[in-house]
């Protein structure tokens, strides 16, 4: 008996104190009434596989049952989980929470509830509790065991070495064999040990919360993820599988998804006997019926499918839970059933109202011990990954400090935790927890004081766990900072989206990163953290030095590697043009990786970070420019190239319908974020960035400085190669132009031609019988075309007619028509009437136009036709018909085109505002805070193409969302704003308003210069000259 009183429960083993439970209920909300009477035992099997019994009321509702689950593991997001029953026919289905238990589960005793992920949300980033995510990454595991969750041979060896990572620690290729001999986690895995193990190898350091969260990264991409398949067959008697995630309803024939219905084309969903039915919305681009009828094996298999799929669409679509339908009086119709507990967004909401508490829990096969941080801060509600530095600004660099740094750590751990393990379920008093906590644990408290070791003081960043490779020694060092004992991180980045009312209406508004007010810092810390690096503005040069050749890396990458990569994989593009694009970037994204290296290693001596007490020589990065400039000549042949390779692609796109079809799907990947010919061209936009950056280098340091004399040479070698490269530069940013605006525009094939040179594009007001129409216009040296979006689901814009310049006419009309801002532009067999919405616009449009006009007359005639004929403006849309642009942030789409933008925000864009635009981009922290919110969040930016790009930081792939900057106001925050920071501005355009705080103040005024270059057009008057075209 005595043994039997101590044997460890499912809570013990999790850290679950027996005498305290945090309930999933909503504040003010009451537990449901336990009704009196006779217990009944349940007996529930826990997700790693052990069962524990529950002892609930013999009229309780399933809820009841649920809820004594959660809060005996502790488990604060317990609404993705449920539990499930074998019923009276084997079919397993959902315990129903409002039901009592004992009407649905008739025999208790002879039935073992499963308690199981029931809810899988589209990014395991939105689960804020590591407890939750450890759940999850058990729930992988058993669907990889059972083959629930297929995929192929790489895909499942990467998971096995993330579980292996998680429950033994680092690699070791002893231990390995004898773990994965001991543990079967798929049939036949003797065929992929080898692979495993090599797998293993690349995760050292990670933390088995990190490997949680590796997992389920990897997890979560592959198609059958959280799917559970239900046979069914169509119209047709074609056999298929019904499955319902988060996204809406899928079809499967065998494990290959064939179709998908979002729940936004979803109008109803209902069934009647065997049959499923799905009624969609009107599509007219869609081939489906109205209404889709799938047959099931039978009525209750049907019900039982139909009411997933209604809880699946209330808890992902619906902002709170449905309320009940009255009872009929006379007759009730259809199923009474709802979806009862709370939606993900009040999940979400509720987690980051926070006041848990800290609560330990012990993974069962893990070595080291992990803690949950349940604190009142929404900064703090992630305790392990991923995690941001301590630091609110500091490079990423940190090479060995961080490898020292970690392994100090993870040798403490080992020591404390020595006689702690002994076994995986041992229970531990609360008294041993509190040992645990202040002996191997760091607390917020104490990460938030200013440490006296030096090693601490710094806290370096570690790196981000990288599924590709150990990166231990990497200048390319991550953001999110790695603890091996899961101690919380005072700057922690909140990765849960801002799930807000606007998304109803299927909105891009929506970001996973940047809509969620959260990562308060203390002002104390960030002081602190501040100053520990240097000030002068050297340093600083050379940082955005270093941020800008990151990006640049990056984007090299997506021609080199992303591009490269699905280039292979089609036969669509010929050998000769593969060899010509990827033979000139490779040598240039070899190049640029060890020029990356050096800087980061220069700025790491500089900040003191390694060597600390080596200073003067190197807090300098003349030197180092000077010697990668010099070296850069050699690759001065592969940069020639780049006219080449441009007009290359788009004549093998001209002439290949297949390779025009494959570079625009590559277009609309992620990773894609900008025009793929920009890429191209972003080499020969790097030198005038060099070029600026050793400019302000040269100006801020006197003559006599030690890093003056390499700063003027490193300019001088570098205004070289642009003053040789400039003139081909701007050739090929017409031709990109020229082809980028074809792609607007519908049924505009000629519009590339010998001579054509663009000069603006932008919206305007058309006068017209039935009054002023928007239109856009498009400006070239010879033509002047007017067109209108057109309904297509590109954006496209409608050609509505067009002017030749030759022989036009401009004047100001607005006392002749009473429109402000009004011009008549009279051709030789056609005058229209436009008025800007600015008076700044209309005499932007006026210089331009009349430049055209002069140009058009001193060439040697009229513009070639462009279109056989004019169609006629028959299809008028008013200005207040208009839909309007999302104004705020875009989600990790490809951001809409600049022609779009400018329709939207009624603007235009110069030749020369673009050219600008080239020149004027950066990347950096930053950190964001929005207009209602009272935190800052550290994000990871990328100015460029007139956008701001928000990353979690500088090795994401592609952006998370998207700031088309045109028509914002650019400002300093007022003193009744209350933003009682340095360095920060205010992005404001209607009711978007967005504060954006640098590190320094060089950084500062660089944000501000560059920003303002895409809110404000510049002036046309020292950009153009009427002598030569394109005189720039």
């Amino acid at each position: 008996m005595g043994e039997t009183e101590q044997r460890p429960t499912a809570g013990s083993r999790l850290g679950a104190q027996e005498n305290a439970g945090i309930s999933t209920l909503e504040h003010g909300q009451k537990p449901p009434m336990t009704p009196p009477g006779k217990l009944v035992s349940i007996k529930i099997q826990m997700l790693d596989d052990t069962q524990e019994t529950f002892d609930i009321p013999q009229r309780a509702p399933g809820k009841v049952l649920h809820d004594a689950v959660c809060n005996h593991l502790n488990l604060v997001e317990g609404d993705y989980f449920g539990l499930e029953f074998p019923d009276n026919k084997k079919m397993m289905v959902w315990l129903d929470l409002l039901k009592p238990v004992t009407k649905q589960i008739r025999r208790p005793k002879h039935v073992v509830v499963k308690f199981v992920v029931k809810f899988f949300p589209p990014d395991h980033a939105q689960l804020q509790e590591e407890l939750t995510r450890y759940l999850f990454a058990l729930q992988v595991k058993q669907d990889l065991a059972q083959g629930r969750l297929t995929c192929n041979d790489t895909s499942t060896a990467l998971l096995i070495s993330h579980i292996v990572q998680s429950e033994i620690g680092d690699f070791d290729e002893t231990i390995d064999h004898e773990h994965l001999a001991k543990n079967k986690y798929i049939p036949h895995q003797e065929a992929l040990e080898d692979k495993i193990m090599e797998f293993h190898h690349n995760h050292m350091g990670q933390t088995p919360a990190e490997s949680d969260f590796q997992l389920l990264e990897v997890a979560r991409r592959l198609e059958m993820y959280g799917i559970r398949l239900h046979p069914a067959k169509d119209r047709e008697g074609t056999k298929i599988n019904l499955a319902v995630a988060n996204t809406g309803i899928l079809v499967f024939q065998g494990h290959t998804k064939i179709n998908a219905f979002n729940w936004a084309k979803v109008r109803k969903l209902s069934f009647k006997r065997k049959r499923f039915l799905i009624k969609l919305r009107p599509d007219v681009n869609s081939s489906f019926q109205d209404t889709l009828e799938f047959l099931m094996a039978s009525r209750d298999f049907c019900k039982s499918f139909w009411k997933i799929c209604v809880e699946h669409h209330a808890f992902f679509r619906l902002f709170e839970e449905p309320k009940p339908k009255p009872k009929p009086v006379l007759f009730s119709r259809g199923s009474s059933f709802r979806f009862s507990g709370r939606t993900q967004k009040q999940v979400l909401d509720y987690v980051k109202e926070g006041g848990h508490k800290k609560v330990q829990f012990e993974r069962k096969h893990s070595k080291i011990h992990s803690i949950r941080s349940l604190t009142a801060q929404p900064s703090e509600q992630h305790t392990e990954v991923p995690k941001e530095s301590a630091r609110a600004y500091g490079d990423d660099n940190d090479g060995v400090a961080v490898q020292s740094c970690r392994q100090g750590k993870e040798l403490k751990a080992s020591t404390e935790d020595t006689g702690q393990h002994k076994s995986p379920s041992l229970k531990k008093s609360p008294k041993e927890g509190r040992k645990v906590d202040g002996a191997v644990v760091s607390t917020v408290e104490e990460e938030e004081e200013p440490s006296k070791d030096r090693m601490q003081q710094n806290r370096p960043q570690s790196q981000q766990p990288s599924t590709a490779g150990s990166l231990t020694g990497s200048p390319h060092l991550s953001e999110l900072s790695i603890n091996s004992q899961g101690g919380p991180s005072v700057a922690n980045m909140t990765l849960s989206p801002n799930l807000s009312p606007d998304a109803k209406q299927s909105s891009p508004l929506v970001s996973p990163l940047l809509n969620d007010p959260s990562c308060i810092r203390t002002d104390d810390e960030e002081e602190v953290k501040r100053k520990r690096f240097p000030t002068e503005k050297a340093y600083f040069i050379a940082k955005e030095a270093a941020t800008t050749e990151r990006t640049y890396l990056k984007d090299l990458e997506v021609i080199t590697s992303w591009f490269q990569n699905a280039v292979s994989k089609e036969d669509c593009m010929p050998e000769t043009l593969k060899n010509l694009i990827f033979s000139n970037f490779e040598p240039l994204h070899k190049f640029h990786t060890g020029f990356l290296k050096e800087i980061e290693q220069r700025l790491a001596l500089w900040e003191g970070r390694s060597n600390a007490h080596i200073k003067g020589d190197y807090q300098r990065i003349g030197d180092v420019m000077l010697k990668n400039i010099q070296n850069m000549k050699q690759l001065t042949i592969h940069l020639r190239k780049h006219n080449e390779i441009l007009m290359e692609l788009e004549n093998g796109i001209k002439n290949s319908r297949k390779l025009e079809t494959f570079c625009r799907d590559f277009e609309l990947q992620k990773v894609c974020y900008l025009p793929l010919n920009t890429f191209l061209l972003r080499p020969l936009h790097r030198l005038m960035h060099y070029k600026q950056i050793m400019e302000r280098l040269c100006k801020h340091y006197p003559p006599s400085h030690t890093d003056f004399r390499d700063s003027r040479a490193a300019l001088a070698e570098i205004s070289e190669m642009v003053a040789q490269l400039h003139g081909n530069m701007i050739k090929m940013e017409n031709f990109q132009k020229l082809h980028e605006l074809k792609k607007d525009l519908m049924g505009m094939d000629n519009l590339v031609i010998p001579g054509r040179e663009f000069i603006r594009l932008g919206s305007l007001s058309k006068l017209s019988g039935k009054g002023l129409q928007q239109r856009m216009f498009f400006l070239f040296n010879d033509i002047l075309l007017y067109t209108s979006r057109g309904l297509t689901a590109s954006n496209q814009f409608k050609v509505h007619g067009h002017l030749p310049l030759y022989g036009m006419t401009i004047e100001e009309s607005e006392e002749e028509w009473g429109v402000p801002h009004c011009l008549t532009l009279r051709g030789q067999h056609q005058s229209i009437v436009v008025a800007a919405s600015t008076r700044a616009e209309m005499d932007k449009w006026t210089e331009d136009i009349q430049m055209a006009i002069d140009l058009a007359e001193k060439s040697s005639g009229p513009a070639p036709e462009l279109l056989a004929s004019s169609p006629p403006d028959n299809n008028p849309l008013s200005v207040s018909d208009c839909s309007s642009l999302p104004a705020g942030l875009i989600s990790d789409q490809r951001p809409v085109s600049i022609s779009y933008v400018c329709w939207y925000r009624m603007q235009s864009l110069s030749f020369y505002d673009i050219l600008q635009s080239n020149e004027n981009q950066l990347s950096g922290n930053l950190l964001r805070k929005f207009k209602n919110s009272n935190g800052w969040q550290k994000l990871w930016v990328v100015f460029t193409n007139f956008c701001m790009f928000f990353y979690k930081s500088h090795q994401d792939n592609h952006p998370l969302a998207s700031l088309p900057l045109l028509g914002y106001s650019l400002t300093i925050p007022s003193e009744s704003e209350n933003i009682h920071k340095d360095y920060v501005f205010k992005l404001h355009f209607k009711s978007h308003v967005y504060y954006f705080r640098a590190e320094s103040e060089y950084t500062f005024e660089r944000w501000m210069e560059v920003i303002r270059s895409a809110t404000s057009s510049a002036s046309r008057t020292r950009a153009l000259s009427h002598k030569e075209p394109h005189a720039y």
